[in-house]
């Protein structure tokens, strides 16, 4: 099946960069309390549920997997860019990486207590998100939580360089309110957001910024 051309940007991209991303984001999470607070409501909520496998979707370089594996999941990576999952493999030799696109995860129906789409749907166009979060739903087991987090706004970032590197990547910004929709729509209603002002500093970003963590329904 020919990939789309989203992917196939997206994936050279990052293999492009990543050995400049894995630099300049070392330590960023150290940087924002409220976004730590956010992951250890979901491992909370994970571990009260029983716990279970949790896929880390969008891992890039791991960071945010070996984070959930410090709160106590049994979480593994899984990512488009090879070259991302070398450095993370380098980085967090303990931990399982996996190649794989969110549009179609190679993982069993309703096998996760968790999935974690970190800043990894931002590079999905609109008229896809809704087959990306079909995925998730899917891949959830009843009960399992979804913990998304993203850029807040109405118009798409183009970036053509990083690093002195040429890349190919749209960053797609959503309000906190038409991205939950979207998730209801998948059968992933939202139980709880944070929504936050720009950060300024070492780690300064343009527009604010949301996280929402919906939940699959025991029951459907």
């Amino acid at each position: 099946m020919t990939e789309p051309n989203f992917l196939l940007d997206t994936r050279a991209s990052y293999d492009a960069m990543a050995d400049d991303y894995v630099a300049f984001a070392r330590g960023e999470l150290d940087a924002k309390p409220l976004e730590r607070g956010m992951l250890a409501a979901f491992a909370d909520l994970v571990r009260a549920g029983g716990g279970g496998p949790v896929a880390d979707v969008g891992c890039g370089t791991g960071r945010v997997t070996a984070h959930l594996a410090g709160l106590g999941l049994s979480v593994f990576g899984v990512d488009l860019s090879p070259g991302m999952l070398a450095v993370a493999r380098r980085e967090h030799p303990d931990l399982r990486f996996e190649e794989g696109s969110m549009l179609a995860l190679d993982i069993p129906d309703g096998s996760l207590a968790g999935v974690v789409a970190w800043y990894s749907t931002i590079h999905v166009p609109a008229e896809r998100l809704p087959e990306a979060f079909a995925e998730f739903h899917r891949v959830l087991a009843p009960g399992g939580r979804l913990l998304a987090a993203f850029q807040v706004g109405d118009e798409p970032l183009r970036l053509e360089e990083a690093w002195g590197r040429p890349v190919s990547l749209d960053f797609h910004r959503w309000q906190p309110d038409r991205f939950a929709a979207l998730l209801e729509e998948a059968g992933l209603p939202v139980r709880a957001r944070m929504l936050r002002e720009p950060d300024t500093g070492t780690f300064a970003e343009r527009t604010p910024q949301a996280t929402l963590l919906a939940c699959k329904p025991a029951a459907e």
